[in-house]
């Protein structure tokens, strides 16, 4: 019988570290002008529960688009990447990855699984259902951000990084470059990264898929402010913001805004600062670029990759490329 490791739970974000990161980000942004906030922070446990509930809807298509690709080709990913080592970034719940760690063992080379996020809770509950999913496999969790830690991921043999669900959108132009530079940092020669981005289309599907029906975005939106009611003692009236999503025609990107309602003035003891908003004031929480193949590849190769495969959905429209570290 082949034995279980229990999972390793490396942290390099404790909670006074996470506190500190919050109080800054959320002073920076709340004193600026335009207003904006960091997408991270909705992911608080609500937050994470939300944003599940969004990968289901019917309006939002990204994660059954790459879940198709996945299906489809896991098991070329896998021959030719040939890793030792998975390197998840942002792993969250490690529902798709099972998919692409199926093929990996099918093909006799992974020997470890590491999972990197922010939220302890996410990566203890991700290590543990992978541990007992696929015994054998040594299982690593680290908490942590992968814009400071990805050079906490110790190596072990040849890497797959993987970096999935399109969230390499919601990084600015400059932060994407930083963030690929330091990642192939952590790289020798024949690692590879398997990027998920979403691309350019019409902006109606664009829009309704940040703005569905039921409104559980608008609510997952609003969390932000939540977390910031909860960690800061902020007085934040989340009835009194409107979920607004635009679509940037000369970036290429959604952005997703809080609109004040009326003229307030928010209270933030943790800061020990008041906020006012006027009255259709807006806050921007979010970014999510979409990309062209064209763009995405111009971007890995200045940071020192090679796109050496580019895969869609059989509709177009979400993008999975593996990129080999050169």
């Amino acid at each position: 019988m082949t034995a279980v490791h229990s999972p390793r739970l490396d942290v390099h974000l404790n909670a006074a570290e996470l506190d500190a990161a919050l109080r800054a980000e959320a002073r920076r942004g709340l004193t600026t002008t335009p207003k904006d906030l960091p997408p991270k922070w909705f992911y608080d446990r609500r937050g994470s529960a939300l944003f599940e509930a969004i990968t289901a809807l019917a309006e939002y298509y990204p994660a059954r688009r790459e879940r198709e690709i996945l299906a489809d080709r896991a098991g070329d990913i896998a021959a030719l990447s040939r890793p030792q080592t998975l390197v998840e970034l942002g792993s969250g719940s490690a529902t798709k990855t099972r998919i692409l760690l199926d093929a990996l063992v099918g093909v006799r080379t992974l020997s470890r699984y590491v999972a990197l996020d922010i939220c302890e809770e996410a990566v203890h509950d991700a290590g543990m259902a992978i541990a007992r999913a696929y015994p054998g496999l040594a299982v690593t969790g680290v908490v942590g951000d992968f814009g400071r830690h990805l050079h906490r991921t110790a190596r072990h043999g040849r890497q797959l990084v993987a970096f999935l669900g399109g969230t390499i959108g919601n990084l600015m132009p400059d932060e994407r470059h930083s963030f690929y530079s330091r990642l192939r940092a952590t790289m020798t020669g024949g690692d590879h990264l398997l990027l998920g981005a979403d691309l350019v289309k019409s902006p109606g599907r664009l829009l309704l898929a940040y703005d569905d029906r039921a409104g559980v975005t608008a609510e997952f939106n609003r969390n932000v402010l939540a977390v910031l009611n909860a960690q800061l003692g902020a007085d934040f009236h989340l009835d009194r913001f409107d979920h607004v999503v635009r679509w940037d025609p000369d970036a290429e990107w959604i952005e997703m805004r809080l609109r004040s309602r009326c003229d307030q003035v928010v209270r933030v003891p943790g800061l020990g600062i008041e906020v006012h908003f006027a009255r259709g004031e807006e806050m921007r929480t979010e970014i999510s670029a979409k990309f062209r193949r064209s763009r995405l590849e111009a971007e890995l190769e200045l940071a020192g990759f090679e796109m050496v495969r580019w895969w869609t959905d059989t509709a177009g429209e979400f993008s999975l490329s593996l990129a080999e570290a050169v």
